[in-house]
């Protein structure tokens, strides 16, 4: 049962990743049907990951109140309704006000899902869940493409993703009574075993301590959201603007930069899937710092003045560094802070995280806009430097509470 009920939290992922990708490749198509100026697919996405940082913010007291599952049902039907709507919407406004409950719904359920696997399931299912997320964003344009291609719409591809969002909604509302029932079984399993003290070492003293009521107060905690804020950042930067420095400063041709971010992605997704087995030899700490310095040599690489086939070596490297890094950060939640903290933290955590997502890409477009795109190596490296400094520190910290020092 537990291993069906584990697969059904893996497809709510790949609901998760199917939404987030589908805008980018629909809007050459939506643009001119809508009448809408090149710039509005931004605040589209401007609006939806600001509906994500709210609902994260607001996810700890949700799951507190209605439980992981009831909050993972309500939110996949909101981006199930919304996507409907998406794909009946007569104009741009209703495009924006439907990224509202896309956004909100978003939020909700990654925190919640993120927040369970965390605190009932071991490292290598956090990777895979991340995985799978990994999944959705590419079967996402997939869809896409072919309903376009197809039937000449953009339409038919959102209304098909929304009818897998309304099933996986039933598949939600029938296994519903599962959710309490299986964390229940995980910690009577859990009683008596020693906590995972070879990551980072749970701290026993706060096992069934009451939460604290200043969470920013706990040492670590702003440091590790500024690890968050910076992983999110320099993925997105990549994902964004890789393409804009191959073609404006290496003279790449646009299908080949495209082709070569595809394999950055690439590499997340199958950088996770390797990082699921990793975990089980290697404790979290180590894969994340090992993440870090992988993805540091990628950014090296496309610094230097080397041949082109260097470049996509570096984006793979940078790929397959960050991959194990936001999972493995989620996953040490509970052990580093405590289980009664980790529902909360889960949310602020991913509220910076979007906060990363939405910031530090256009800033890095508006400053490339004034100087020149050649400075996307330095941004690059930086980012991951500020990321690792930030790790580091928590390590620190951690350290030092468990020894006393």
């Amino acid at each position: 049962m537990a291993t069906w009920f584990l697969v059904i939290i893996y497809l709510a992922f790949i609901s998760l990743g199917l939404p987030d990708s589908l805008l980018g490749s629909a809007w050459p198509v939506m643009q001119p049907e809508l009448n809408a100026s090149l710039d509005s697919a931004g605040v589209i996405a401007m609006i939806i990951a600001a509906g994500t940082i709210v609902s994260s913010l607001a996810s700890g007291k949700m799951i507190e109140w209605l439980g992981t599952g009831k909050v993972t049902l309500i939110s996949c039907l909101m981006t199930a309704a919304a996507l409907l709507g998406f794909s009946a919407a007569p104009s741009l406004l209703w495009l924006l006000l439907l990224a509202i409950p896309l956004g909100l719904g978003a939020g909700s359920v990654d925190a919640a899902l993120n927040n369970y696997v965390a605190a009932h399931y071991k490292a290598h299912h956090m990777n895979w869940l991340h995985c799978f997320w990994g999944v959705g964003a590419t079967m996402g344009p997939i869809i896409m493409s072919f309903y376009m291609a197809d039937q000449g719409s953009w339409r038919g591809g959102y209304a098909a993703v929304a009818v897998i969002q309304f099933a996986l909604v039933v598949i939600l509302l029938v296994t519903l009574p599962l959710w309490s029932r299986i964390a229940a079984v995980h910690e009577q399993n859990k009683a008596g075993e020693e906590p995972e003290a070879e990551q980072y070492g749970n701290d026993k003293s706060t096992t069934g301590a009451p939460a604290k009521a200043n969470i920013f107060g706990i040492k670590g905690v702003k440091t590790t959201l500024i690890a968050f804020l910076f992983y999110c950042g320099v993925e997105m930067t990549v994902g964004l603007w890789g393409a804009s420095f191959l073609v404006g400063t290496r003279e790449l041709d646009a299908q080949t930069a495209a082709a070569w971010i595809s394999m950055y992605y690439g590499g997340i997704t199958i950088g996770r899937l390797l990082s699921g087995f990793i975990t089980l030899k290697v404790n979290n700490k180590i894969l994340i710092r090992s993440g870090q310095l992988i993805a540091m040599a990628g950014g090296i690489l496309l610094l230097l003045p080397l041949l082109d086939s260097f470049l996509l070596v570096g984006l793979i490297l940078i790929g397959l560094g960050l991959a194990p890094i936001y999972p493995g950060l989620l996953h040490e939640t509970p052990a580093r802070f405590g289980k009664e903290n980790s529902t909360r933290l889960m949310g602020y955590q991913m509220a910076v995280a979007y906060t990363g997502t939405t910031l530090l890409p256009p800033l890095f477009g508006f400053i490339a806009a004034k100087t020149t795109v050649a400075i996307f190596p330095f941004t690059v490296l930086l980012f991951l430097s500020l990321m690792f400094l930030s790790a580091e520190n928590v390590n620190r910290v951690i350290r030092a509470k468990r020894t006393g020092i």
